[in-house]
């Protein structure tokens, strides 16, 4: 018949009630300091290098990440989008980030009480109780197995279960800590993100550059052939000296030679791009085509935008909540461990009276636990998470510093080029006017063949001058648009329950395509 607990069994379990009821009213407690995001002087409202620009309307830097879009080219789109399916550093970050997010449940996990489960089957003997002496007589003989020891069979089964009572907040600056980190590498996943993108489109804008020096060349090419083909029609005719054919000739070569380093350039960035989209350069090409794309306007921002916007200030700053929680881990070593442990089970020295009343089992208690000399090894951890997290804090401010310096770097960089393309551009006309004026002169007669040769360089030079200057305004916007932070949003931190979905659901697909192939 089942004992059913008595007055004298609650008022004997009053102590332990007293310690729980107490345990959950310090529960609240958190040691450690609260987070406070580390403060920024941005300074002015407004860039120093953005004042009297026409902004960009919001559309051309859109929040929805496709900030290459604005360049206006299908090409890069695409190629844009093989970014985020195929890049392996792109899939290392997705891997960390998840790695992170399991970290933060097994933070978790520390709030529940661990439950483990024993079975048991044994059979043994136990020492003689006595010795028999040496003057026995026959008639006890029957009886040494008995007085050697017995055999016993043992069977247990048993349950055990101990919570920590988190009295101090250990463990939850534990959680906090994990979370922010699991946020930081969500910014990190970002920031890779916008990085290869950016790097893509910076790759692909120069291979259209290239292209169009390599035509440029081309056409070049066949100029100076032309160029050949009169002189030596002019030397057969007794008009000009050998020496002209001869230059003419040189100049040819130098030309040819330059289109064939052109190609050298264009096949290594053909390769950068390929490792950009997760290919190997052998099942990759670009084929030669026109630049359609043009220098986007400069995207509207703020510099209060940049707290927001850039993944790696938005990682920083999470470090820097990540840190300022292990301090409160560090200082709840301090203080007393308060676990709660129950068991209860049953054992029996018979199979068939294992799980009955009688062979029930059972224990309940409390227990508590404080260091009292450790050398130290306390207060050296505190100071470390102290010395972590001041590092946190400068390595933060030190990232919005340089953030602020990109984005006036690149709004200077456009600024300037935009005036000297102008520059140029008017260099460019003059030259080609004067290959026109001396090639028509050298044929009259009037001038040798150097100052042909010295007018068609000239244009030539500053033919390619205008490219690389277009090359270097493409590649400043891209910059700028990456150091704005592209269309990431850093509000994407609150919740990074569909970021978690969106990378587990490209694992997955991942998986099941190499399972296929």
């Amino acid at each position: 018949m089942e004992k059913r607990m008595t007055q004298q069994d609650l008022f004997k379990l009053k102590p332990l009630l007293a310690v729980l009821a107490a345990s959950f009213a310090l529960a609240a407690c958190s040691v450690g300091p609260d987070y406070v995001r580390p403060q920024m002087d941005i300074g002015p409202a407004v860039f120093k290098e953005g004042q009297n620009w026409k902004p960009a309307q919001p559309r051309d830097l859109s929040a929805d990440g496709k900030w290459w879009e604005m360049f206006g080219d299908p090409q890069l789109n695409a190629l844009a989008e093989q970014v985020d399916i195929s890049n392996q550093n792109l899939a290392l970050a997705e891997a960390n980030f998840r790695s992170a997010v399991a970290l933060v449940q097994s933070s978790r996990s520390a709030y529940s009480p661990t439950l483990a489960a024993s079975a048991g089957a044994s059979r043994g003997r136990s020492g003689s109780a006595g010795s028999s002496s040496s003057g026995s007589t026959s008639s006890n003989s029957s009886s040494g197995s008995s007085s050697s020891g017995s055999v016993r069979n043992s069977y247990t089964f048993s349950l055990t279960a101990s919570w920590e009572a988190d009295i101090w907040g250990k463990v939850r600056r534990d959680v906090e800590s994990s979370q922010a980190s699991a946020q930081a590498s969500a910014a990190d996943l970002a920031g890779a993100r916008l990085s290869a993108q950016a790097q893509l489109a910076q790759n692909y804008l120069q291979l259209r550059v290239l292209d169009a020096q390599q035509q440029l060349l081309e056409d070049t090419v066949q100029a100076y052939q032309r160029s050949l083909q009169v002189t030596q029609n002019q030397y057969a005719a007794g008009l000009v000296a050998k020496s002209d054919v001869i230059q003419a000739q040189t100049q040819l070569k130098s030309a040819q030679a330059s289109a064939l380093d052109n190609g050298v350039t264009r096949a290594q960035v053909e390769h950068a791009i390929a490792l950009l989209v997760g290919k190997t350069p052998a099942e990759f090409s670009l084929p030669r085509a026109p630049l359609t794309a043009v220098a986007p306007p400069v995207p509207q921002g703020v510099p209060s935008m940049l707290l927001e916007r850039r993944p790696d200030v938005a990682a920083a700053e999470r470090r820097v909540a990540s840190a300022n929680a292990k301090i409160g881990v560090a200082k709840a070593a301090y203080f007393p461990s308060l676990t709660l442990s129950a068991s209860g089970g049953y054992q029996s020295s018979t199979f068939a009276d294992w799980f009955t009343l009688p062979g029930r089992v059972w224990s309940l208690g409390p227990q508590l636990a404080q260091t009292i000399f450790d050398g130290g090894a306390r207060a050296a951890a505190t100071d470390q998470a102290i010395a972590t997290y001041d590092g946190t804090v400068a390595t933060y401010k030190q990232t919005v510093l340089t953030a602020f310096q990109d984005v006036e770097d690149n709004l200077a960089a456009l600024r300037i080029l935009e005036q000297e393309a102008a520059v140029q551009g008017e260099a460019l006309q003059a030259a080609r006017q004067a290959v026109t004026l001396v090639t028509n002169q050298y044929k009259a007669g009037t001038v040798s063949y150097v100052n042909v040769i010295t007018a068609q360089a000239t244009a030539l030079s500053a033919e390619l001058t205008s490219l690389n200057i277009l090359n270097r305004r493409m590649a400043a916007s891209v910059l700028l648009a990456k150091a704005l932070g592209g269309g990431w949003d850093g509000h994407s931190l609150d919740d990074l329950g569909p970021l978690q979905q969106q990378v587990a659901d490209k694992a997955k697909g991942l998986k099941d395509n190499a399972a296929l192939r």
